[in-house]
């Protein structure tokens, strides 16, 4: 027999009651829980200069970043993880982010909230045109 008293009815019951309320505090975290991926941690190669054109934006869903272009041709990256509850944006509506998980939607051109529950605006990432080819994130 083991000195180790035996649970509860009520101390099991608890523990259930508690489970599935810990684990939506995790996925929902402003620190990303367990729907965010990172962002580049270094320079990433995205794809060909061309792919972005005047005035549009394109989506790297691969490595969690959104580069735009502005009309005199100027590009921006910024991160696509959403900075209201770290879920990874995954569609591009002209140049309009929406995040999948609660709605927020961002200004791929600026990285501004355009619609909450998301208050801050995206992380811009470094980003360069290297020999025809869109390199963004740290060192770019």
């Amino acid at each position: 027999m083991s000195a180790r008293p035996s649970a509860t009815r009520r101390t099991v019951l608890r523990g259930a009651a508690v489970a599935p309320v810990a684990g939506l505090g995790a996925a929902c975290s402003p620190t990303g829980g367990t729907t965010a991926r990172a962002t580049p941690t270094a320079p990433v190669e995205l794809g060909a200069e061309s792919d972005v054109p005047k005035g549009g934006a394109r989506l790297y869903r691969d490595h969690d970043v959104v580069v735009s272009r502005s009309d005199d041709g100027t590009l921006k990256a910024y991160s696509s993880i959403c900075t209201h509850a770290g879920c990874a944006i995954n569609k591009l509506d002209g140049t309009t982010l929406i995040c999948p998980c609660h709605g927020s939607e961002f200004d791929a051109t600026t990285g501004k909230v355009l619609r909450d529950p998301a208050t801050e605006p995206l992380h811009e990432l470094p980003v360069k045109a290297e020999r025809g080819t869109i390199v963004a994130g740290p060192g770019a």
